[in-house]
C-alpha cells in the first residue's frame, strides 16, 4: 500500500560493501518494500560516507549537477558491478534551497556542479527506488566532522522533509574492513554487541549517548576504526523529529562483521 506523504521520512541505510548491489541479502528486499510505500517524494538528499569534502576547511559542499553520472568509486570487484547505472536526475533548485538552510545553520557552504552519485548513494537506491525517476543530490560530509557536527548537519536538513525530500544518511552500522570474512563467533560477536547497543539508543533517542558513542558503545573503535561510515547515522537522527517513530530494518550481518541494520525515522501510516 502506498502512502501519500505529508512529510518525508529520514533514513539511515547501511550500504555495506559495493557487492550489495549484486547481492541484496536480507536488506535489499526490505528496502524495495519500503520504497513501494512511498508516494509523493520530491527528491532524495543523501549524505554518504564516500563524499568527504574540504579536507582543510570546515565547509559543506552541495551537489548541483543536473544529470549526475554513476560513479564506480571502488576497485577489484566483479565486472558486472561496473556496468550498473543509476540514471536519476539531479535537483539543482533543491540544492540551492539546501545550501540556504545550511548557511542559516552556520555552515560554510559551496556547490559542486559536476559531481556524480557515489556508490553510497546508488547502491542502496537500486533497491529503494529502482526506477531512478526521483531526483537525487548529495551533501558532503566534511573531513573534520565529529558526531556532534553530523547531528547538527542533520538538524539543518530537517526542514527539507516538509518539502517531500527524503533525507538519507548512507554508511554502515559497523565498518571494519580489516576483519571481513571472519567466521569464528569469538571474532564476530563484537559487531553484534555494537549493533545492539546502537539500536537501543537510537530507539530511546538518546542523543547524548549516540554523540558520545566512541566512549560508551561496546567495541566502538573496533566497529569503526574511522568514523565516516557511522556519522551518516547521526545525520539521519538529526533530521528526525523528537516525536518521529523509529522503525528498525534488520539487515543481518554480511561478511561476518558488516552490520546492515538500517533505520527509518517517521512512520508512514
Amino acid at each position: 500500500m502506498k502512502h501519500t506523504l505529508k512529510k518525508a521520512p529520514a533514513l539511515f541505510v547501511s550500504h555495506g560493501a559495493p557487492t550489495f548491489a549484486l547481492e541484496p541479502g536480507i536488506l535489499g528486499p526490505k528496502l524495495t518494500q519500503l520504497g513501494e510505500q512511498l508516494s509523493g517524494l520530491t527528491a532524495v538528499a543523501v549524505v554518504s560516507a564516500h563524499w568527504q569534502a574540504h579536507w582543510q576547511t570546515p565547509g559543506v559542499q552541495v551537489m548541483r549537477t543536473p544529470k549526475p553520472e554513476t560513479i564506480h568509486d571502488f576497485g577489484g570487484f566483479p565486472p558486472a558491478l561496473y556496468r550498473l547505472q543509476y540514471p536519476a536526475p539531479g535537483a539543482p533548485a533543491l540544492a540551492g534551497d539546501t545550501a540556504a538552510l545550511l548557511k542559516a545553520a552556520g555552515f560554510d557552504v559551496s556547490f559542486d556542479d559536476g559531481r556524480g552519485l557515489d556508490h553510497g548513494v546508488w547502491v542502496p537506491l537500486l533497491y529503494l527506488l529502482p526506477a531512478a525517476r526521483i531526483p537525487v543530490f548529495q551533501v558532503s560530509l566534511p573531513f573534520a566532522f565529529d558526531a556532534k557536527s553530523a547531528l547538527k548537519l542533520g538538524r539543518a536538513l530537517r526542514a527539507l522533509r516538509q518539502q517531500g525530500v527524503l533525507v538519507m544518511g548512507s554508511g554502515s552500522l559497523t565498518h571494519n574492513l580489516r576483519e571481513i570474512g571472519q567466521t569464528d563467533p569469538n571474532n564476530t560477536r563484537y559487531a553484534l554487541e555494537f549493533t545492539a547497543w546502537i539500536r537501543r539508543h537510537v530507539q530511546a533517542r538518546d542523543l547524548s549517548a549516540l554523540t558520545d558513542y566512541r566512549r560508551h558503545a561496546p567495541h566502538a573503535e573496533r566497529a569503526h576504526p574511522t568514523e565516516e561510515h557511522f556519522l551518516p547515522l547521526l545525520v539521519a537522527v538529526g533530521a528526525s523529529d523528537d516525536d518521529d517513530a523509529v522503525d528498525v530494518i534488520e539487515g543481518g550481518m554480511t561478511y561476518g562483521v558488516l552490520s546492515m541494520e538500517s533505520y527509518v525515522f517517521g512512520r508512514l501510516d
